[in-house]
């Protein structure tokens, strides 16, 4: 399966996961707003959410899926299926270790990660009592995100690329069937994250014995396996585990602003998950064991170029994002998310996060196709150097900046943060010879940024025409939105055919099956 048909599977799925998640997040934002009880839930959702990337997207699935490649390729589905079925009992016990001391913990824990809910006893209260439901989502996703590596190795995406689907459908479903009979709409988020992970972990099950790797759950072993694997994970592990504690810091100086802030930068960045998601998440996992089995059968020009498309078509993506996030972002979170408990205050505070954060939009996705350069190569130590400095680099400016900016400071230093981490990925890779430009991007670049500036102009332009109705009625409000968005869609792919940067023919080519 060709680079692009892979990404094009896993992204159109995120894609409707993306949809449905602003559904979600419109009904949260409408239900919850921007108070007490949003700032618990947020901090109950984030919590163990940035344990699974620790322990399942971060380090672990980087040691893991070259290794399942590399077997599925040499050694042949039997072997590597046992392989799995190793890692697989490795990934439960761990974690159910850890689930069991986080649970009992918990308050102790909170103290620590949420140092400002402390002078608001309620809300620090809630705050526990709802983290102790959704943190058995980690030990589930964390199954799955084995299991989708798998998948993926054996080239089938979809099944994986569906998964968050079912988490935003089990969530919509909690608080709209849960909030009445439960005593906040917090409450009935908390346990429709719980049961979003059973569901996952159903679905992927479910698919793996449909491709006939069915895992079986084993008392852990410790052989040459599993030891090669856990000595790739520790350097990957604290490199993932540096980049999570930039992620705490974030989290615990924004207990420390007012409240609300938690909210704004939540409501900003789900916004920004779209294309960080439906591309950055798409190009990382189909880039990863794609260039593993291309090294693993010596085939270095087949991955520089792999890259270079993956580059290519990250920026293609990516860069108008980033400016029409840049232009409309007023409109887009007010027409979204203003209404009920979400107000105008709430909006400006959030769109304003959501400009900045979109200057690092090209930065969170480069550092999603940089990376497995180095993962397939089995080099999980240097983005774990390159993520301490990056770490330093957050923590100083989320100092400096958030007493004069407050929760934009924290974007800000978020930014600064990425883009120092894509800048240093492309160096090393640059002088170790695994990475140059090859000139179909040097020439591409240029006419994608052509065109970004023409899309940025006319949707500035246009939202200046639709002032009235953007400030008029619900249905006028999304129609403006709508418009805005086809106007800019429409404006970029004209003139990025014009300009040759990707013509239909191209397209429907690079999508066909080698």
């Amino acid at each position: 399966m060709s680079l692009l048909r892979s990404i094009a599977t896993v992204g159109g799925y995120t894609m409707l996961s993306r949809i449905l998640g602003f559904a979600r997040d419109i009904l949260v934002a409408a239900i919850l707003g921007a108070g007490p009880v949003a700032d618990a839930f947020f901090i109950a959702f984030k919590f163990p959410n940035v344990f699974r990337r620790l322990f399942a997207e971060g380090a672990f699935n980087a040691a893991f899926v070259p290794l399942f490649a590399s077997k599925m390729e040499g050694d042949g589905a039997d072997t590597a299926k046992e392989f799995a079925e190793k890692a697989f009992a490795f990934l439960f016990w761990i974690l159910l270790g850890l689930l069991i001391v986080m649970e009992l913990s918990m308050p102790w824990a909170m103290q620590i990660f949420a140092p400002g809910f402390m002078d608001e006893p309620e809300k620090f209260d809630l705050a526990v009592y709802l983290t102790r439901i959704t943190f058995p989502y980690l030990l589930f996703i964390s199954l799955v995100s084995l299991m989708a590596g798998v998948l993926n190795s054996l080239n089938k995406f979809a099944a994986a690329a569906a998964t968050p689907v079912l988490l935003n459908i089990c969530l919509i479903g909690a608080i709209l069937g849960l909030t009445p009979y439960l005593e906040t709409p917090g409450h009935a988020l908390a346990w429709g994250v719980f049961a979003a992970g059973v569901v996952q972990f159903i679905w992927l099950f479910w698919n793996c014995v449909k491709n006939n790797m069915t895992l079986r759950l084993r008392l852990m072993r410790w052989d040459e396996d599993v030891k090669l694997m856990v000595k790739r994970i520790i350097p990957g592990a604290l490199g993932a585990g540096i980049y999570q504690v930039n992620l705490l810091v974030d989290m615990m100086i924004a207990t420390l602003l007012p409240t609300g802030s938690i909210s704004f930068l939540f409501y900003a960045d789900r916004i920004n998950q779209l294309p960080l998601g439906v591309v950055g998440v798409a190009v990382g996992t189909a880039l990863l064991p794609m260039l593993s089995r291309q090294l693993r059968s010596g085939d270095e020009t087949g991955a520089m170029n792999s890259l270079n498309r993956a580059l290519e078509f990250s920026l293609f993506l990516t860069l108008p994002a980033a400016v029409a996030y840049m232009v409309i972002a007023d409109p887009i979170v007010s027409i979204l998310f203003e209404r009920n408990q979400f107000t105008n205050a709430d909006s400006l505070a959030t769109s304003s996060a959501l400009f900045v954060y979109a200057f690092g939009l090209p930065a969170y996705v480069l550092n999603k196709a940089l990376t497995p350069g180095f993962f397939a190569r089995g080099d999980t130590k240097t983005p774990m150097v390159i993520a301490g400095v990056c770490m330093i680099v957050n923590i100083v400016f989320n100092l400096i900046l958030m007493g004069p900016f407050l929760h934009v400071g924290l974007a800000i230093a978020t930014v600064i943060s990425a883009w120092t981490n894509t800048v240093l990925l492309a160096i090393v890779l640059k002088k170790r010879g695994f990475f140059s430009l090859d000139q179909r991007l040097k020439s591409k670049f240029l006419r994608i940024l052509l065109c970004c500036g023409l899309m940025g102009g006319a949707l500035y332009g246009l939202m200046i025409l639709l002032a009235p109705y953007i400030a008029a009625g619900q249905i006028a409000r999304i129609l403006s939105l709508l418009a805005l968005v086809l106007a800019g869609l429409i404006v970029y792919f004209v003139s990025a055919h014009f300009l040759g940067v990707a013509r239909l023919g191209d397209l429907k080519s690079a999508v066909k099956r080698k």
